[in-house]
């Protein structure tokens, strides 16, 4: 360049004295709405952030996963049959667990009349079972069917238990005619009958009838007036005779 050499530019910081007071405020107020602006989307990604990683670990990952299959309420059956029924897999995530289709499982049982299975945290299932209650057994072939309240039979026994009635019936089931018979003489029976009672027989609907102590027999007929026909029969376990007929409880007959 004519006239002068070349020149050494230098670039300098200038001190922030040097910048206006009210610059300064200027730009400090703008990175502040900036920041007021930003911090919304910076809680929602935390949060989302935060929340993501919690499913993962709640629902993706075994660290809340099951540790332990805890049965209660189990007397007729073992606690390995009923996890082994409920099949709920070690280690998957607890809050995966498909409580629905355990239960399901479990009530597939014989024995078991109801079932509620619960999460509880961090690690443990529990199953609640409620099982059946024998009011009668069935002779078989080889031992004993025990039935519940319903008709139900639940459990195959060697022997009769001790202070159970039998239920002579021969297709034992909900849906037997005979069985529902059965039932509902048995539910009406005094205490005074029931101590006498050996078993009820059922060949048909109309033919029931009470084998009592000593080889003695009440003719019962239908299952129809049977709280009737248990006052009448237990009036009369005082009287002389082999046979009480109260299949009509008006007219009643003694052999």
């Amino acid at each position: 360049m004519a006239g002068g050499g070349n020149r050494n530019w230098r670039l300098v910081r200038a001190d922030t004295d040097a910048v206006p007071s009210s610059a300064r405020r200027f730009m400090a107020r703008a990175r502040q709405r900036k920041l007021r602006a930003a911090m919304p989307w910076m809680v929602a990604a935390g949060v989302l952030l935060v929340a993501g990683g919690l499913v993962w670990l709640v629902y993706g990952t075994s660290v809340l996963g099951v540790r332990e299959v805890d049965v209660v309420g189990a007397e007729l059956l073992s606690a390995e049959q009923i996890r082994a029924a409920a099949a709920i897999e070690p280690d998957r995530p607890l809050a995966r667990v498909d409580l629905g289709a355990a239960s399901a499982r479990v009530r597939g049982l014989p024995a078991v009349d109801r079932v509620l299975i619960n999460r509880s945290w961090p690690s443990t299932v529990v199953i609640e079972v409620v099982e059946r209650v024998a009011v009668a057994a069935v002779p078989a072939k080889q031992g004993f069917i025990l039935i519940d309240d319903e008709g139900v039979p639940f459990r195959a026994v060697a022997e009769q238990p001790a202070g159970l009635p039998l239920a002579r019936l021969s297709a034992p089931g909900p849906l037997d005619t005979n069985t529902g018979s059965a039932l509902t003489v048995l539910g009406a029976l005094s205490d005074e009958l029931r101590k006498q009672l050996v078993a009820v027989a059922v060949p048909s609907p109309v033919q029931i009838r009470l084998e009592l102590r000593k080889g003695r027999v009440v003719i019962w007929g239908d299952d129809t007036k049977s709280d009737e026909k248990s006052k009448v029969a237990t009036e009369l376990l005082g009287q002389k005779g082999e046979e009480i007929d109260v299949s009509a409880p008006t007219v009643v007959t003694i052999r």
